[in-house]
């Protein structure tokens, strides 16, 4: 069993920086990744990481903007956003299980947190 509990989220104008966590308790030596929901549209994906963390993977739409990392000594996962754009708004969350881009794919979901970019 794994738990994901995700904190950072909040409100940022556009331009601006996030770091969203994600605290892994249980089997903590898993591949995590990162998806987003806005109002409306399907879940999307965002990053992903191997749980050595050598292997990352990005969507297009964040890739240069985005960074996935992880510190396996603190059980934590992040997603460090910077050059946020009003698209970025959604609610974020992080799944474990695997490291590809198909929510299908992934076992356990974190709550999620909300990220809202004004302009």
């Amino acid at each position: 069993q794994v738990q994901l509990v995700e904190s950072g989220g909040g409100l940022v104008l556009a331009g601006g920086s996030l770091r969203l966590s994600c605290a892994v308790s249980g089997r903590t030596f898993s591949n995590v990744g990162w998806f987003r929901q806005a109002p409306g549209k399907e879940r999307e994906f965002v990053a992903a990481i191997s749980w050595t963390g050598l292997s990352r993977d990005y969507a297009d739409y964040v890739k240069g903007r985005f960074a996935i990392s992880r510190d396996n000594a603190k059980n934590t996962v992040y997603l460090q956003m910077n050059s946020l754009k009003v698209e970025d708004t959604a609610v974020y969350y992080c799944a474990a299980g695997s490291r590809t881009r198909n929510t299908r794919d992934y076992d356990y979901w974190g709550q999620g947190t909300q990220v809202t970019v004004s302009s």
